[in-house]
């Protein structure tokens, strides 16, 4: 059974969001990082790019595939978790603390409020 955090948001391609003084931090969820396998690579986004919601901007490699990573709101990038670069396996480790990838300044307020909350996203991942 996978970790799902009730205090944080999710999309249904299993990333993960925290609202933190108005700015989301983000990664990919428990879920996700099991489905992968061993993390080897995280391509970081650099601070200042502008995401769309639903848009890919990052990368994450495992022994097993390459998988996309998706804005899950519009905004843009104001910080990066350079730890990533040398460290991937974090995000098998803890995906929820250590291992988060992103912080979005979001274009829109309300964006965080329209993702998953934990009991759909369990729900998406149960089914």
């Amino acid at each position: 059974m996978s970790n799902v955090p009730s205090d944080l948001r999710y999309t249904a391609d299993h990333e993960w969001a925290r609202l933190e003084d108005g700015k989301i931090r983000m990664g990919i969820t428990d879920y996700a990082q099991d489905a992968l396998g061993d993390v080897v690579f995280v391509q970081l986004p650099e601070p200042g790019t502008r995401i769309e919601l639903g848009g890919t901007f990052s990368e994450v490699e495992s022994t097993k595939s390459v998988s996309d990573i998706y804005a899950p709101v519009t905004g843009t990038i104001v910080g990066v978790n350079t730890e990533l670069a040398d460290s991937p396996q974090r995000l098998n480790e803890d995906p929820y603390g250590v291992g988060w990838i992103c912080v979005i300044e979001p274009a829109d307020g309300d964006a965080y409020d329209t993702l998953l909350d934990a009991e759909a996203y369990s729900k998406l991942i149960s089914d």
